[in-house]
């Protein structure tokens, strides 16, 4: 038996469903980077020349700046772009601030799932820790008077892993 396989046996249920969480976590933040990515979140320095040219008042250089660009701020700034032209200044602003939010709506797909398992895998923990002791005090129960600490031992140890992993999801900082 492998190190994984024997630390999963030995943290009963709870440590299995943790652990199916980690690797959903870790395909949605991958994912997420990915989008992202595909989304130009990170790309913008077209976008920046484009407003430092419309700015010294180049508007068909912030223009062939934006050209060939589908990154968030490239769409932004192209649409800031067409409602300056023609919009008044305030209602330029107001559609800049639609276009803004649904942009900002569209990189938040995803981040509801992982703030759920965030939420979900302390509690898991937590039943990992009450069938571990559940267990330990069964064992004490059949045992009687003649309470032995090696068969307490497995529950406990039980509790405590399902504990720490799960304490894991909470605050990641304790563990560095």
């Amino acid at each position: 038996m492998t190190a994984l396989s024997e630390f999963l046996a030995r943290g009963g249920p709870a440590i299995w469903a943790i652990a199916a969480l980690s690797v959903l976590t870790l395909t949605l933040i991958l994912w997420k980077v990915w989008r992202l990515l595909a989304m130009g979140a990170w790309a913008g320095q077209r976008a920046e020349r484009a407003v430092a040219a419309y700015q010294a008042g180049d508007r068909p250089g912030a223009e062939a700046a934006l050209a060939g660009r589908a990154g968030m701020r490239a769409r932004l700034v192209r649409a800031a772009l067409a409602a300056l032209e023609q919009l008044g200044d305030a209602p330029a602003r107001e559609e800049v601030t639609r276009v803004a939010s649904a942009l900002l709506t569209e990189a938040r797909a995803g981040l509801r799932a992982l703030e759920l398992i965030a939420a979900i895998a302390p509690l898991l923990g937590l039943l990992g820790t009450v069938m571990g002791m559940i267990e330990a005090f069964q064992a004490l129960q059949q045992a009687g008077a003649r309470a032995d600490p090696a068969a307490l031992a497995g529950g406990i140890w039980q509790a405590l892993l399902t504990t720490a992993a799960a304490w894991r999801w909470r605050s990641p900082q304790r563990w560095r």
